[in-house]
């Protein structure tokens, strides 16, 4: 598999030299240069397989013959060791596609747990690794536990403080061992500029092999195209027709896996991008005009993101495939409605929690009468436990997991968005 720089085209490299450095010149993002195709009777046939089967199948075709064909299989069976996707009913025509049955109860630990058996695969001389990561909620959690106690990998986690739920907090900020945490006095988007600004210092990538689990690490956004494959599985052959799909989007990593699983033949009619108040790309689609505002603290938090990184991905795609970005669904969503969502879709039996609710408004607004609706729930209500039981007046238990965790202390830094600390912390 060869990918390219998006900042620069000459920048080429190979798929394991991608998930090594993270990012390329410039902090550019790295784009398959070979998109694969599935023809119809070839989706067909995947359709049929487990979920595990056809999900080394799809990653296979991205990486070729980099890994050989039985330890990729052994990587992704490990990886996948929990529960899917599943499929819940809430109307007639809209069901909520869950993905959040995993260690970290969120849609990340997919595509966290895939790359930390890449890594593993690559640190065959047992070099130090450092994993630095910025997260808005759930995905500090996720890779937090794909590391945990990993031989020769040090994990570095920036989130910003008080402003993620204290059950996500406390779910990757309590581990100690091999997993460093740092608060940052900020938004997300500095916790995000703080990581760019590190993959951008040659002392810091060379004495640290730096490394970056964000969704701009390609391995991550390939874990999760597997998943709108088994979502479309899962569903019958008349709710496939016209198939929508509703994404809460933060850093647009999971849109852009949607987007290459429709590049390689699934087909599914179209996306929806929803987003809570920090609403950059819906703005762009309606006015041309990219001009991120500073994030706005909501009860979505997980995407309270203005300057997704993932975007250019989603642009790059567009173009190679000669799509139109106005048929991309967009939207925004204030508090105040998400919270009314909630309880309408707790009136109807289903208890969500904030991100899908921001999906399934917008969902339920565009959907067709003609169409079938998946919306993604991308984490398990507990993760947000206090939110959700102060809306919708019910009790959330937690898992055993989560309640271990509750018990712990928060073993965090604090400091403000400053990186000289940051570097300071990296090379101890």
């Amino acid at each position: 598999m060869k990918l390219y720089n998006l900042k620069n085209y000459y920048e080429q490299v190979n798929f394991l030299k991608a998930v090594k450095i993270g990012l390329g010149e410039n902090q550019g993002l790295f784009f398959p240069i070979d998109l694969p195709i599935l023809h119809k009777n070839q989706i067909e046939e995947m359709i049929e397989m487990d979920f595990l089967t056809r999900s080394v199948k799809i990653l296979s075709m991205f990486i070729g013959n980099e890994i050989e064909i039985s330890k990729l299989k052994k990587y992704v069976y490990h990886a996948f060791s929990f529960p899917g996707p599943k499929i819940i009913p809430v109307t007639k025509n809209i069901s909520c596609c869950e993905l959040f049955h995993g260690p970290t109860l969120a849609f990340k630990d997919f595509g966290a747990r895939f790359m930390a058996q890449i890594i593993s695969h690559l640190n065959k001389k047992n070099n130090i690794v450092t994993i630095l990561t910025a997260t808005s909620g759930d995905t500090g959690a996720a890779v937090a536990h794909a590391f945990y106690k990993a031989k020769n990998v040090r994990v570095v986690i920036l989130y910003p403080q008080g402003k993620i739920s204290l059950l996500q907090e406390k779910l990757f900020c309590t581990l100690g061992e091999n997993i460093t945490t740092i608060a940052i006095d900020g938004s997300f988007d500095e916790c995000q500029e703080l990581v760019k600004t590190a993959f951008h210092d040659d002392e810091l990538r060379k004495k640290t092999g730096l490394n970056s689990a964000n969704s701009i690490n390609i391995s991550r956004l390939l874990a999760q195209i597997c998943y709108y494959f088994e979502a479309y599985a899962l569903i019958n052959p008349e709710q496939r027709r016209n198939l929508v799909i509703s994404i809460p989007c933060g850093n647009f990593g999971n849109l852009t896996a949607g987007l290459l699983a429709k590049s390689m033949g699934l087909p599914i009619k179209s996306f929806i991008a929803a987003t809570n108040a920090n609403d950059t790309v819906p703005r762009f689609l309606k006015t041309g005009l990219w001009k991120p505002y500073n994030c706005i603290s909501t009860i979505s938090n997980a995407m309270d993101i203005s300057r997704p990184n993932n975007w250019p991905r989603v642009e790059e795609l567009f173009h190679r495939k000669k799509w139109k970005l106005k048929t991309l669904g967009f939207g925004s969503v204030s508090d105040e409605i998400t919270t009314e969502e909630l309880l309408k879709l707790k009136h109807m039996g289903y208890i969500s929690e904030p991100h899908a609710a921001v999906a399934y408004k917008l969902l339920r607004e565009q959907i067709q009468n003609h169409e079938f609706g998946l919306f993604l729930g991308t984490a398990h209500p507990v993760k947000f436990k206090n939110i959700v039981e102060n809306i919708l007046n019910v009790k959330i238990s937690l898992p055993k997991n989560l309640k271990l965790s509750s018990k712990m202390p928060i073993l965090s830094h604090y400091i403000k968005p400053d990186f000289s600390k940051i570097k300071k912390i990296l090379l101890s």
